[in-house]
């Protein structure tokens, strides 16, 4: 403690920030341990591991989001700490989705029944919104000069494109993360988890500045409900419906297109 009273107040808030993020994600394990001796019916199990994964992913971001304007002129440290907890949820948050277009992506595959589906759905919708006014309460405790509880319920409009590019970014981010998910599991797990870190740090990168690169409508709804309800066809379009319309065109493509192009091309060779 007294070692982190010497540093500059800009570091003292960023190590605070820091311990907050690590905090929650052993809180969150901790439940998760405890969730998974006691909760023995599937319905319920689904429920409190995805509602807690969500949480984790919510509060987590909403700091980093804190962090990064806090540092703007130093986007190198943003993007990698974007990749660190990108590593620390991939290991973390094993069997859950912690994002309604990976349910809905295994619902149309066939791997989830549509009943876990909607309890999974259901978990993730409600710990978004819980994980906001919990990242508020928190704030309110005013532990770094830009915890500020306002600052939660305030709309700062993230799209700085208009509406058709806003809905590209986030299809296109969508198509591509889904699509590395779908494909990377018969990799190895270690560098599975490396390989989808550095997936969204790039996605991050490249979309960031356009619309937050969230490509996740839960997570969307935690960071930006105030922006909801005041745009709310806007942000339904371009955080719910586009990383939505990017994983049916994922589908489309990998599970009817191609293998009819393949069949097709095998047909005229024979031919």
């Amino acid at each position: 403690m007294s070692a982190l009273l010497g540093l500059r107040p800009e570091l003292q808030d960023t190590c605070t920030s820091l311990g907050l993020m690590l905090s929650v994600v052993l809180l969150v394990g901790l439940a998760r341990v405890v969730a998974q001796q006691q909760l023995h019916r599937p319905v319920a199990h689904a429920f409190v591991l995805e509602f807690l994964a969500t949480f984790q992913l919510c509060c987590c971001t909403h700091e980093l989001q804190l962090l990064s304007e806090q540092h703007p002129a130093h986007p190198t440290w943003t993007l990698t700490l974007v990749y660190f907890f990108s590593l620390v949820h991939g290991l973390t948050l094993v069997g859950t989705f912690s994002n309604p277009c990976g349910v809905m992506m295994q619902m149309m595959l066939g791997g989830l029944s549509p009943e876990t589906g909607a309890v999974r759905l259901l978990a993730q919708l409600v710990s978004a919104l819980c994980s906001r006014y919990c990242t508020g309460a928190l704030w309110s405790l005013g532990l770094t000069q830009y915890h500020v509880s306002e600052r939660s319920f305030a709309c700062k409009n993230p799209i700085q494109v208009d509406l058709s590019k806003a809905v590209i970014t986030e299809a296109v981010c969508s198509f591509l993360f889904h699509s590395a998910l779908l494909h990377f599991q018969e990799v190895r797990a270690k560098l599975r988890i490396h390989l989808l870190a550095a997936l969204i740090t790039l996605l991050v990168y490249a979309g960031g500045s356009l619309t937050g690169a969230v490509f996740n409508p839960a997570l969307a709804l935690s960071l930006h409900f105030m922006c909801f309800d005041e745009a709310f066809p806007q942000f339904f379009i371009v955080y719910w419906l586009a990383p939505s319309l990017g994983i049916l065109l994922m589908i489309l493509m990998f599970s009817f297109f191609l293998p009819w192009l393949r069949n097709n091309h095998t047909i005229n060779k024979k031919e």
